[in-house]
């Protein structure tokens, strides 16, 4: 039966282009239609379908003059549309054999939203504060574009989805995280915001990536043979990818925004390579180094030790990857649902990210404190951190920190803050070697910076 539903796709693909053709009328990825948003001040490529050799001519509202570029011997066409400052709405007229008018697009903020089904989660699944949420949900400014979920054993020019405007009906079927991330860059920037939301609950990172990237790499292709085979989505490399980045590219975006990571805990000890390839990969075809700024999961009640601490861990380590930031969410979780409801500060801190690092609206602390180093001063570790500033405990004393020597057997430690640094001891070791913080699946620590932001989990070795 699988065999037959594959050929099946094989053939209606193979009729749906052969139609195109000879229909020989201008078509477009859905990704192009009415009520977009299109990056600022880029050179956006717009791209589709004609009869072989014909003549396109596109002319957007905010240009001087047309622009033709002819279909190749394939029937497709690609060109480069420089767009201006934030503006609209405009209309693009595309001209052929037929006519095609795309309307009240927008100039604005372009990001990606994807992971799995924390990224998914919408504002009527039972976010905080819903209904309050949904009713003021009226921002003509901000778009939305899902990606129908799919899968593809190859990379695909075609995916399901379409634009609307952000109304309440709209917004609570749509990713809460990218609401919220948008609406808070819409009122710092004042300008229109598109969010493309291509995510898929319980997914492991390896079926967001290209087939070659996992394949041509021993490590890799070893983890992700440890994923099983489950009912609600796919976990081979690539499945998504093919189906759900790949007819994205080239559509041009600001940066990415991911909230994965629960699905991968089967493999947590490659889950930092995993995502630095998937990072780089994606980076690679769309040709640019835009920010990629993720969610580190929430402490939960997993089943095996330490599965989930290692998937944080392995994020806080994917920061050493240029342009990428983390959002610690430790502070907002129970650790009884593994979808945390305040998807709203959430979004928040994703945005602060963006806003500091990437459009420099403002000098503001973006981040937890980080672990930086440790040096051993007798029977004391020395922790220094980045984000530091401000650094103090929320309760009478810091919890979560343990201590261990050259036999690795870790103790629970006394720790305590002392020129934004923290000194950590136990009398069962003598000599240390390692510390670690929040070393628990569901450790919820109380070491922030002034910004009141957490402290993302560590273990020094």
């Amino acid at each position: 039966m699988k065999t037959f539903i594959k050929k099946a796709s094989l053939t209606i693909a193979i009729l749906f282009i052969f139609l195109q053709l000879s229909n020989a009328n201008i078509s477009l990825p859905e990704i192009f239609s009415d009520n977009m948003v299109l990056q600022q001040k880029s050179d956006v490529i717009l791209w589709g379908w004609a009869k072989t050799g014909e003549t396109v001519v596109i002319k957007a509202d905010w240009m001087d003059k047309d622009i033709t570029v002819q279909a190749g011997t394939d029937g497709t066409w690609k060109m480069t549309l420089k767009t201006p400052g934030a503006g609209g709405p405009y209309n693009i007229h595309l001209k052929g054999r037929n006519e095609v008018i795309l309307k009240n697009v927008l100039i604005g903020e372009v990001w990606l939203c994807s992971g799995q089904s924390n990224m998914e989660m919408s504002a009527q699944s039972g976010i905080n504060n819903s209904d309050e949420e949904i009713k003021n949900a009226n921002y003509p400014e901000i778009r939305f574009f899902t990606v129908g979920s799919a899968t593809s054993h190859y990379p695909q020019d075609h995916l399901s989805g379409k634009w609307s405007v952000c109304t309440p009906d709209e917004m609570k079927t749509f990713s809460a995280i990218g609401y919220f991330f948008a609406r808070k860059l819409n009122k710092e920037l004042g300008v229109p915001i598109g969010i493309i939301n291509s995510s898929w609950g319980g997914t492991p990172a390896e079926s967001w990536m290209p087939e070659e990237v996992i394949q041509k790499d021993d490590f890799l292709r070893e983890a992700a043979a440890k994923q099983k085979a489950v009912p609600w989505g796919p976990v081979e490399p690539a499945r998504i990818f093919n189906a759900m980045i790949s007819p994205l590219i080239p559509f041009h975006i600001a940066g990415v925004l991911w909230y994965q990571g629960e699905a991968n805990t089967i493999n947590a000890y490659a889950y930092k390579q995993m995502l630095t390839s998937l990072i780089e990969s994606w980076r690679r075809r769309w040709n640019y180094d835009f920010p990629f700024y993720f969610a580190q999961i929430a402490p939960y009640k997993y089943e095996r030790p330490f599965e989930g601490v290692e998937v944080r861990d392995a994020q806080r380590r994917v920061l050493d990857v240029p342009n990428t930031g983390m959002a610690v969410l430790s502070d907002l979780c129970d650790t009884l649902n593994i979808h945390p409801k305040n998807k709203q500060d959430a979004a928040i801190r994703l945005a602060k990210l963006a806003l500091n690092r990437f459009y420099k609206t403002a000098t503001i602390e973006d981040s937890g404190p980080l672990f930086k180093a440790m040096t051993i001063d007798k029977n004391k570790a020395v922790i220094s951190f980045e984000h530091s500033e401000g650094l103090h405990a929320a309760g009478n004393k810091l919890s979560y920190f343990e201590i261990a020597g050259e036999d690795k057997v870790f103790y629970p430690a006394e720790a305590k803050i002392k020129d934004q640094k923290v000194i950590v001891q136990s009398k069962m070791v003598k000599t240390p070697v390692t510390v670690r913080f929040a070393w628990r699946n569901t450790a919820t620590p109380n070491l922030f910076n002034g910004a009141n932001l957490p402290a993302s989990c560590f273990i020094t070795q």
